[in-house]
């Protein structure tokens, strides 16, 4: 079969949690991400999203594409290069695959232990981990999002993975443990173009990324300034 990057393989809430037809946000407002969900909104050069982990166990894979031209998205791997590593710092501008500034970490309140390294689960990853009927998963979540504001995935970019630890050996082999983040911890990033961003609280139940309970949960945001 033909693969379609803006065709997701299930259907779940994603499609009914748009914060408005078109994305467009009331400044101010909290938002609700539904567990194992996907939610897009549209970032004005300038201002701010928050995102908050409600309940400090849940990851979110987050995304960012440029407003009018989805070609051009936020880039982990330019991002590595842009930053001079894979772990986000404070004050760190994180760039497009076309290295144009696209967002810049302007506060973190957890102890920074986010992921730039992992892609997002999506229904093949969840075949391999055992699976035999459609599993929620973060890549869906982001074209439901999407479809849910009248836009369509021309791709699946690698995300930006808000609290998700997965640390490097020495060795650089990798491991997926739970998050050292607590609940009320948020981030915010500043929009250095406009950009819609997505947000997943991603319904990994296999592994202990959102917690050694396995049990994913909601996420809230909002646009400040």
């Amino acid at each position: 079969m033909m693969y379609n990057p803006a065709a997701p393989d299930g259907r779940n809430a994603s499609l009914d949690s748009a914060v408005s037809p078109d994305g467009q946000p009331d400044a101010g407002t909290t938002y609700r991400v539904p567990p194992r969900c996907g939610v897009a909104v549209r970032v004005a050069a300038g201002r701010s999203i928050r995102v908050i982990n409600t309940h400090g166990t849940q990851v979110c894979d987050f995304w960012a594409i440029c407003d009018g031209a989805p070609h051009e998205f936020l880039s982990m791997a330019h991002c590595h290069t842009e930053t001079g590593g894979i772990m986000p710092a404070l004050g760190d501008v994180m760039v497009s695959n076309r290295r144009r500034p696209m967002l810049t970490i302007t506060s973190d309140d957890s102890p920074g232990v986010h992921d730039r390294v992992i892609a997002s689960c999506d229904w093949p990853r969840y075949q391999v981990l055992g699976c035999t009927e459609y599993h929620d998963n973060c890549a869906d979540n982001f074209r439901m999002a999407l479809m849910a504001i009248g836009e369509a995935a021309v791709h699946v970019p690698d995300p930006f993975n808000l609290w998700m630890n997965i640390p490097v050996s020495p060795q650089g082999r990798i491991s997926w443990e739970a998050p050292v983040s607590s609940a009320g911890h948020s981030i915010v990033m500043r929009a250095e173009t406009d950009i819609i961003a997505v947000m997943s609280a991603c319904p990994q139940d296999l592994t202990p990324v959102n917690g050694d309970g396995l049990a994913p949960t909601e996420l809230h945001f909002r646009i400040e300034g």
